[in-house]
């Protein structure tokens, strides 16, 4: 193809027929032009196509995370929802004390209460990486840029639960002489965590109640141990509103992946 064009260009010149010359060189010209974007285009509309491909990878992947993210921050609102039942049916007995005390109840309770719900989602690389610019919703690239900090708001509560579990709740559940036998009611018939792994797995040990006298009366008589019920409902109380708002963070991001997402 170059030597024909270069033939004609030769014989033009032959024949000093300038002006045709001219006219044929650029008309060359404008066919290579023509040519390279072209190329240019096909180019680019293969690259659009690795992009779009790659975006439906990262879609597909963050649904699948934020799917699991739901799952755990729902069994995490459940064991809170689970500690305000058992704060409030200890507040009943406080309030209402009668001689026939439910110890199975009563310790129930105590390790309900006792129990650390902690949300920690999957990590990704997406935000803050190039990926991040493959996603082409306006939205959801907005959702994943805010989410870490919408996370913290709700770890940040956990994080005073876990110093008020640590500094106030375990000290007073040791002072009142109750640990051995809400461990040994925890253990006895089978325990199998509400955040576990394997929800079909059921544990057993053997603990056996204290042999020490421990009046329950008197347990729940005590000032400290009233105040402390009181304020783990207000915690997983305030903590579960900033969870349900997190929760509707995720349906808004699965729902949009969801759309965006090819059949």
């Amino acid at each position: 193809m170059i030597k024909f064009f270069r033939h004609i260009r030769q014989k033009l010149l032959e024949e000093n027929r300038f002006s045709k010359y001219l006219l044929y060189a650029i008309g060359e010209i404008v066919l290579v032009v023509i040519g390279i974007l072209i190329a240019l285009q096909i180019n680019n509309w293969n690259e659009n196509k690795k992009d779009l491909a790659k975006e439906q990878l990262i879609l597909k992947q963050l649904f699948s995370e934020y799917q699991n993210n739901l799952k755990q921050l729902d069994e995490k609102i459940l064991m809170r929802n689970q500690a305000l039942e058992a704060c409030n049916n200890l507040l009943n007995q406080i309030d209402n004390p009668t001689s026939a005390i439910n110890q199975d109840g009563f310790y129930q309770s105590l390790w309900i209460i006792f129990r650390d719900p902690t949300f920690d989602p999957i990590k990704n690389d997406i935000v803050g990486s190039e990926n991040l610019r493959l996603i082409q919703n306006d939205t959801l690239v907005r959702f994943l840029s805010n989410w870490s900090s919408e996370v913290f708001q709700v770890q940040e509560m956990e994080l005073e639960y876990q110093k008020f579990r640590t500094e106030i709740l375990m000290p007073c559940y040791l002072r009142l002489g109750v640990a051995r036998n809400v461990n040994n009611n925890l253990w006895k018939d089978g325990y199998t965590p509400t955040e576990a792994l394997d929800k079909k797995s059921i544990s057993k040990f053997t603990i056996k109640p204290t042999r020490k006298s421990v009046d329950l009366t008197k347990v729940l008589a005590d000032v400290e141990f009233e105040g402390i019920v009181s304020q783990v409902i207000t915690t997983h109380q305030v903590t579960n509103i900033q969870s349900q708002t997190l929760r509707n963070r995720i349906l808004n991001i699965l729902d949009i992946i969801a759309q965006e997402i090819e059949e």
